[in-house]
């Protein structure tokens, strides 16, 4: 007898109803895999992304929670990789979206199909973006290739605001009415939101980063702002593209710094307008909110 091959989307339907599942402040539903709390919308391609994706050993993974620097770092690490092919006059960030220049594995590749062709991706090094969990990211980003990860984290109570405005400002789930800053706050450090709990996916890659930190890049965003030159070389010092005495002269490190500075990437028309994975503004990553969680001002830059 034949036997019958079962559709993935219907082992993903039975997988989904055995595990937890809540709503988010801003209603958005959530599954609990693995200890960490997923949104059911990127469930599917999450599973996908670990069964099909295959690191190659030059590729490199950008890793964040959202709202953390994901935007920072994507045009830092894309500048500084294709600074030979690129000059700063004529930079694809001064026309592109830093999130259309570095596509996130979840939800730009893997969201639309289950197991995407990658070949049209023939730059090298490829560079990904990730919010997946250490321990849920494919075991050949993890264990079977010499990938290297960049991840970047940030205080806990600025990436929970930021993501709370973000979320408000693109209305992730239309119909829902999003709870209060507190209550929001409370379930954050519970551990019920996208990604969570902020502590594990961080410490997740902290501890990666410790066994083996030739592999995992950790950075801390305050870090970054505190000192964005030196961490521009120490990016391009881990991922094997070191800076010259020449460039160095040239000032090109300060360049680069410069061009993806909150302030110059805000700026740009094609950060003022359109849009991301079709819904999500342009501008909403690249602006500056006042939530009222005392007198406090956060950048919204992640």
């Amino acid at each position: 007898m034949e036997k019958k091959e079962v559709d993935s989307s219907e082992i993903h339907d039975q997988l989904l109803q055995t595990l937890d599942q809540h709503t988010n402040w801003n209603g958005r539903p959530l599954v609990k895999y693995n200890g960490f709390w997923l949104p059911v919308l990127y469930f599917r391609p999450i599973l996908s992304t670990q069964k099909y994706f295959r690191a190659k050993d030059d590729d490199i993974i950008l890793a964040t929670v959202p709202k953390s620097g994901t935007t920072w770092l994507k045009a830092l690490s894309f500048s500084i990789v294709n600074r030979d092919v690129y000059t700063i006059d004529q930079s694809p960030l001064l026309t592109c979206n830093p999130h259309m220049l570095v596509p996130l594995l979840e939800l730009d590749l893997y969201f639309h199909q289950e197991n995407p062709d990658l070949q049209h991706i023939s730059s090298t090094p490829r560079i990904f973006s990730t919010h997946i969990p250490f321990k849920i990211l494919p075991d050949s980003i993890r264990d079977n290739s010499n990938c290297r990860i960049i991840y970047i984290c940030r205080n806990p109570l600025d990436q929970f605001i930021s993501f709370h405005h973000f979320s408000l400002e693109n209305k992730f789930q239309k119909d829902a009415v999003p709870l209060e800053l507190d209550e929001a706050f409370d379930m954050f450090c519970q551990g019920i939101h996208s990604m969570g709990p902020f502590w594990d996916h961080m410490l997740g890659f902290w501890n990666a980063h410790l066994k083996n930190p030739e592999k995992v890049l950790f950075l801390k965003y305050e870090d970054l702002k505190e000192d964005i030159t030196f961490y521009v070389k120490k990016i391009a010092e881990f991922l094997g593209c070191a800076f010259s005495v020449g460039e160095e002269k040239q000032g090109l490190i300060e360049q680069i710094a410069k061009l993806c500075s909150f302030e110059s990437l805000k700026n740009l028309e094609v950060n003022k307008t359109g849009h991301v994975h079709g819904a999500v503004k342009n501008s909403s990553f690249l602006e500056k909110e006042k939530l009222e969680v005392g007198p406090i001002i956060r950048l919204g830059y992640g």
